[in-house]
Order: structure tokens, then sequence, then C-alpha cells
């Protein structure tokens, strides 16, 4: 193979990322695009760079211990990194090399004023943009000086910052090679920055242009604020001109200087509302091409554009298809599932065969479409009402959609709305057998799944769950099933409404809920206290849990005194709760049955913690309190004019409530229950296809959708590009935020609390479990990680029902999502811990170990030192 160490621009395009870095293709497209000027220049390729580090084996080694760094020990990345980019710099450029750089100089004028900069491999891609991580010469003149600023770019590859970036992201410096643009310098009037799409709101029908006099390097280092211009639909809708007091511009003999603006042109515009909306169009244009919103830097030269980048917004969350060009409003699913977290694809396939409306995925989460149910005024007030019960920002963000009277259109009535909320109770009786029918029912279903799918293999196990999938929808869907959850929540709001306007107690309900029975997630974590004390009198099995890293550690276990009986308490609780996880909905998620060993802290935080007996004690403390609020509540009742009769509502309220609310955790531990079982069987069968040589690994599978897999399962052949496009994908997912709401335009919506009853410097949330508790602020991200003691209270992004086992050790709770129905509230209550969830950016904004006050009743929590 012949080296190539130059091309010029001309000569490359979008697709050569591998031979000119990002930017490089990039430029090398942006040229290649009708009316779009380019400066004109060439590319030093990556064949170059790789001579050039061949020079030099010293550097290898200083890879190798780069790469056993931890990102967080900056002192040592920033020493080699520096030993490494002070030996490129000092290797002299070989003489057939330098020749062909200085050859392609002549082209642009040997004397002429050139912009070196780095193009690396792993920059401005989709998943990555690497802005601002290597380096850009400008006005760079005659060839030793372009000879220079080349080695300073190729060594730039080794900034701290461009390694502490890979680090962080998981990708190995040896992949990553650097290209070099030499590009005519171009002196224009005004330079900036254009966006086609909203950077902030992700709104991909709004470009918005950045602009100063001068070099745009005035603007990227942060010398001036810019003139900022918002385009939509072909006109300025916004503008907010900048005092812009200095510029940068090019010297003759080379190099950059500072110059000051006078006065009377301070003020002034840098570019007309003509220009801006003919800026934006170019700006369609070139994300035409490369398909995705960009990130531009222009010039204006002579009234002329010259577009000198184009990355794309990496930022951005993306947007469900759809294949119409209808508006669209996405509520997030994850925020109700208390899983913001991405999924990986056979995840969300899974959860969207499974699930009982149709489901839109973006960014690795999955949306439901709620236009047509926001269409109609009926259905919109229901979903509105049962959606701001649940969490209040989404259904502000909605309504902040609603308020624009043009995006969602208006239709007519169409038959009931969404589920009644805080009406007439469902007609069902006030009857505990009903519960106890559901779960056997449930149960039933689950047994003959196990027992059904054993014999399946292969496209025949497939054909079985599809069918399974359609039982799994019709347990979910059982009417009876779906009226004994609205009674129980229909039951918390009558009581907290009524209680609230006759005694003027809010959140009644929370203490009136304590230790109901038939709640299957408060018995998770009050039963892994009963394992705790099994294993708490028996020293050794304590000390041996201490050390433990294996998942294989149960067998081990059993030989030590008092082990045998220890794994069987540790076994049982796996035998009823093994399927559950923190992330539970996605079904590659790892179980606590595959991987034991993350209940290993919780159990010893327990054998820690707490006295023998408690959960019974918990338990019953519970109920007793419930039971002395009863008889609180219904003696203030009596005292008021038509008491008797207010009391005899309260009072079938409360055993209401107490009778359903239990079991509104049930079905979720059916659906994951289900989901262990699919989960086995599809692992086996991925296990064949590693033994028949189609895949390299079991865990491959979880990047195929389940169609995708079925696919595969006929045909023998997989497509391993696809898989590494979608591993790349799925990490690249992590970095994004997920919105409460999304609209088909791209805009991403929070939504606000709108409230003036809180201390200022408050955090504001959704008040969820009733009481006030001060206490040291433990910060959790990864429940393996969490180092609780008593009095603790938990703050973390969310809770699924696999947290529940941490619950009990702890004084209080604080979550960035979740709604007064979701999980982490019903357990909160359950089991009397004050809870404010919904806290925009708990996890930022409060420290660990910080003091806090949390107001569960009024919802929201103080910092207090």
């Amino acid at each position: 193979m012949i080296e190539q160490y130059v091309l010029d621009l001309q000569e490359v395009d979008e697709t050569q990322v591998a031979v000119v870095g990002g930017k490089g293709a990039h430029l090398g497209g942006l040229s290649r695009i009708e009316g779009i000027r380019v400066p004109g220049g060439f590319c030093v390729t990556t064949d170059a760079f790789r001579r050039i580090m061949a020079e030099a084996p010293s550097i290898d080694d200083r890879l190798d211990q780069l790469s056993r760094l931890s990102p967080d020990d900056r002192e040592a990345i920033r020493t080699l990194s520096a030993q490494i980019r002070r030996t490129i710099e000092e290797i002299a450029i070989p003489g057939d090399l330098a020749a062909a750089i200085t050859g392609a100089l002549v082209q642009l004028g040997e004397q002429a004023a050139c912009a070196v900069r780095s193009s690396a491999t792993a920059e401005d891609l989709p998943t990555a943009s690497f802005a601002g991580q290597q380096d850009t010469y400008l006005n760079v003149v005659g060839p030793t000086a372009i000879l220079q600023h080349v080695s300073r770019c190729w060594a730039s590859l080794f900034t701290e910052r461009a390694v502490t970036y890979r680090q962080r992201n998981g990708i190995d410096h040896r992949t990553v090679h650097m290209a070099v643009v030499v590009q005519q310098m171009v002196f224009p009037e005004a330079a900036g920055i254009l966006f086609t799409a909203d950077p902030v709101t992700g709104n991909r029908k709004v470009a918005t242009v950045d602009a100063g006099f001068g070099l745009g390097e005035a603007l990227v280092s942060g010398l001036v604020n810019p003139d900022v211009f918002t385009v939509r639909q072909g006109e300025v809708v916004a503008k907010a001109i900048a005092a812009k007091q200095r510029a940068v511009h090019a010297l003759p003999a080379g190099g950059t200087q500072e110059v000051a603006i006078d006065s009377q042109r301070q003020e002034q515009p840098t570019l007309t509302d003509e220009q801006v909306v003919q800026l934006a169009q170019l700006g369609r244009r070139i994300e035409a091409r490369f398909g995705s919103p960009q990130d531009i830097e222009w010039c204006l030269v002579d009234d002329d554009f010259q577009i000198v980048q184009s990355r794309p917004i990496t930022t951005l969350f993306p947007i469900p298809e759809t294949g119409d060009q209808e508006n669209h409003v996405y509520v997030s699913v994850g925020h109700q599932q208390m899983m913001t977290n991405p999924m990986k694809p056979l995840g969300f396939s899974m959860w969207q065969l499974t699930a009982l409306v149709p489901m839109h995925e973006a960014g690795g989460r999955l949306f439901v479409d709620v236009t047509r149910r926001l269409a109609s005024p009926a259905s919109r007030a229901g979903l509105l009402d049962v959606i701001g019960r649940g969490d209040p920002l989404v259904r502000d963000a909605l309504e902040t959609v609603l308020d624009r009277d043009d995006f969602v259109p208006s239709l007519p009535d169409t038959g009931p709305g969404g589920p009644s909320a805080g009406g007439a109770s469902a007609p069902i009786e006030t009857d505990p057998a009903i519960v106890t029918e559901l779960i056997e029912r449930s149960q039933a279903s689950i047994d003959a799944l196990e027992h059904d799918i054993r014999t399946k293999t292969g496209p025949a196990l497939f054909d079985f769950l599809l069918g399974a999938f359609e039982e799994h929808k019709r347990v979910l869907s059982d009417p009876l099933s779906m009226q004994a959850i609205m009674a129980g929540m229909e039951a918390t709001w009558w009581l907290n409404d009524k209680l609230h306007e006759w005694l003027g107690e809010k959140n009644a309900a929370d203490t009136l809920t304590l230790s109901a029975p038939d709640n299957i997630t408060s018995e998770m974590g009050l039963a892994l206290l009963d394992v705790a004390d099994v294993i708490r009198p028996q020293p050794e099995v304590v000390s041996f849990l201490q050390g433990v890293e294996d998942e294989g550690f149960l067998d081990e276990m059993a030989k030590l005194a008092g082990g045998t009986e220890a794994r069987d308490a540790i076994e049982a609780y796996l035998d009823r709760y093994g399927m559950r996880c923190v992330g539970e909905i996605d079904i590659t998620r790892p179980r606590w049955r595959e991987r034991p060993t993350t209940l290993v802290p919780v159990i010893l935080d327990n054998v820690r913690n707490f006295e023998p007996g408690a959960a019974e004690r918990r338990f019953e403390q519970g109920r007793q309190k419930a039971q002395k609020k009863e008889h609180d509540v219904l003696s203030r009742l009596r005292a008021l004019p038509d008491g008797d009769q207010k009391a005899d509502e309260a009072k079938q309220m409360i055993d209401r409530v107490r009778t359903f609310i239990g079991y509104r955790e049930y079905p979720k531990y059916g659906i994951i229950s289900r989901y262990f079982v699919y989960k086995q069987a599809l692992l086996e069968e991925a296990e064949r296809l590693v033994l028949a040589g189609v895949l390299p690994e079991k865990e491959d599978v979880f990047h195929l959708t389940f169609q995708e897999l079925h696919d595969v399962v006929r045909s023998n052949q997989v497509d391993e590009g696809l898989i590494q496009q979608r591993k790349d994908a799925f990490r690249s997912y992590h970095a994004l935020t997920p919105p409460r709401v999304l609209t088909s335009e791209g805009e991403a919506l929070t939504g606000a609390y709108h409230r003036d009853d809180v201390p200022a410097g408050a955090l504001i949330g959704v008040p969820v479990s009733a009481g006030t508790i001060e206490g040291r602020a433990r910060v959790v991200l990864d429940m393996a990680q969490a180092d609780l003691e008593a009095g603790d209270i938990l703050v973390t992004p969310f809770t699924d029902p696999s947290w529940s086992p941490l619950f009990v050790g702890i004084a209080g709770l604080v979550t960035e999502v979740g709604g007064l129905m979701t999980h982490g509230a019903v357990i909160a209550r359950e089991y009397g811990l004050p809870a404010v969830v919904g806290v925009e950016q708990a996890t930022r904004l409060i420290r660990d170990g910080q003091r806090l006050r949390v107001h569960g009743t009024d919802g929201y929590v103080e910092i207090l030192a």
C-alpha cells in the first residue's frame, strides 16, 4: 500500500474520517455542496502521523502507562501527556514527508497566510464532538512555520484535556490518529457560529446565529459577548445585540492581535437580518448533506459567507421517527417507570412488545405519543389531571406546549377521556379476597409460562414468546386488576382531598397507608432484614461476606461455620425476589439471581444497623401508627357538623385504601417475574448461537431488537457491524438527559414548579410521604456503592422497586424523578419515610455528607450545612 501524506480538500469527503480525521472529512464534504464556499486547502493525512509516531518507540511505553491511569489521576495524566507531546514536537519531520507538505503549500502560495488545524479521527462524530480538545493555529506564514505547527497539531492529540476525555469515554488512545488541515486564511469583517437547531431547547425548526466583528476566535475564547439572532421559518424572530468592545485581527507577518472597536460601531448589529436569514439557509443545506443538526463556523468576507467548519451537535436528544410531517407530543416512559437510563435494543423492544400502549424509542429511551389525547378537550382534561397528580412537572411541560395555540390540533371529542381522577370510585367491592384472587391468577400464569417454555428452542421459541406476550398483556390489562389499582389510588386522592378540606390536614393518607398488607415491594425490603438476622450471629460468615467479589460465593460460604443456614436464607430470598434488579424494565440488566453480590453490601448494612427481629417490629409499628391515625381522624371528624356521615365515608375510604394500595406494586412484580423467564430462554438461545460460531459473545444479543434476534436465529447469520454500531450508540446515549416531554420538533421540556410557599434557596419537589426529617445526605448513584447508616437521607436520581431493601435503613428520601404513585413514593409511605421526589438535579445540587431537612408534607428540601 502506497502511503499518501497529503490530499487536497477537494479530493476528500465525510467517508474518509480514518484518513483525514473528522474536521478534514467534514470540510471535504462541505466543499462539495453546491453554493457553499470553503477556503482552499489540503490535509496532512493520518499516514503521516503514524510515520512520525513510529520514529519514537518510547511513546509506546508511555501509552501503556497512560492506559492504566484513572481519569481522576490528574497529576499523573498531566506529566505523562506533557512528555508525549514534547517527544512528538522534537521529532524531525523526514525529508520526503516535509517535501509533500511544502509542495502542497505552493498551490496556496508559499507565503500565503494559513490556518493550521488538528483533525483527529475521533472528533466531530455524531456521538462525540471532542469540541475544543485539539488545537488550531491562525495566520501561520511560511513553510518553516507551517511544518512547526503541523508538529504541534500532532502533539495536541495528547493534551491533558484530550487524554482525560478519551479515558472517560472509554476510547483507546492507540485507536485515535491525528490528521492536520492546512487552509488558506480568510480575513473576515465578521465571524461566528451557526447552530441549525436551538442548542438550549433542542428545537430543530429554530436556527441560532452568534456573530462578532473580526475573527471568530474572539467569540470562541469568550473575549466578547456575541450578537445572537434566532431564525424560524425564514425570518428573524428574536435578536440580542451586544456591546462588542474588542475583536481579534490577523497581523500581516503572522499571528493575531486583539484590537478595540470604536465606540460608534460597538452596538451596531454585526449582520443584517437578510444576511442572518441567508446564513440560516446555507445551514439547512449543510444539515441536509450531513443528515443531522450542525454546529457551523462561518466568516463574512466581502459580503459573502465562507464556511470554515461544521460538526454535529451531539447534545441534542434524538426525536422518535414517525415517517410523517405531523406535530407530535411525547411523554417519557422512564420518568413513570423510575428508570431514565438508556435501554439496550433487546430491552426497549421487549418493553414495546409487552406494553399496553404503543411506545416510540429515541436515544435508548421510550416515549408515549399523547398528541391525540391532548387534541380532544375531554381526554385532555383527564390526561392532565392524572399526570398532574403523578408528576406536576410533566403536566406543566404539556401545558407549555398547549399554550402554543397552533402546535396541537383541536379534534372533536371521541368517546370518554382518560381514567377518571378523584371522581367516584370504580365499581368494585372493598374485599381483600379480590387481591388474593388476582395474585393467585398472576402466579398461575407465570407457573404455566415456566412449564411451557422449557421445551421450546430455535424459531419455535420466538413463535411461543409472541404468544406469551399476548398472555402477558392479557394479565396486565385484566379489568379487575385495573379496578383494584384505581380503587387504591382514588381512595388515596379522596382521603387527601377531603381530610385537607374538612380537617386542614395535608397528605393524611400517607400515615393511613403505613404497613398496608400485600405490598410485595415493601415485603422485599423487610425480608432482607430477616436474612440479616440469620447471618448476624455467624462471625465467620460476616467476615467472609466483607471480602466477597465472585458471583459464586454462595457455595464457598456453605463451607463455613453457620454458612449453610446463611446460604439457604439468601437462596430463599433469591427464589422469591431474584428476578429484580436496578433498571429492571430493561430485560438486559443483570438480575440479583445472576449477580447476587449486589445484595451483599445491603445485607451487611442490615447486620450492622439493626437488632434481631427488626422486620416484624417495623411492620407492627407502622400498622399501629396507621391504626392510631385512623382513630384520631375519625374522632375529629365526628366532632364536625354532619360529623357521623363524614366519619363513615372516611372509614369506608380508609378500609378501601388499606385493602388495595399494597396491590399497586404487584403487577410490576408479575411483569418482572415473566421477564426473567423470557430472559433465561433467550440467553440459552444466545449460547447456542455462540457455539455455532454465529456470535462472538452471548450478550451481543442485547444489542439486537427481539425481531432482529428472531431473524438471526432463523438465518444463523448476524451483522456484526450493526452490533458494534449499537454498542457505540448505547455508550453515547448515557451522556444525554432524557426530557419529561419531547416534541416532534425536538424541543425538550422539563416543566417548572410554580410555587411561592417555600423558603428562599429551598429545592422544590413533589411531596409524596408526609413528615419532616433532618439528617446526613448520602448521594448514591449506584445501589451497589451505597454505604448507609441509620438516620441517613438517601439522595438519588431515581429508585425502582429494587431499591426498597435500602429504604429500611434510612430516615428520608430525595429523588430527581418520580411522582405521587411511582414506586419510591409508595414504599416511602409504607415505611413512613418523609420523601420529596421530582427534585430537579438533586444529585448535583446536594453534596454527599451535607445536612438536609426534608419536608415530606410540603414538598421541599433545605440544605442546612
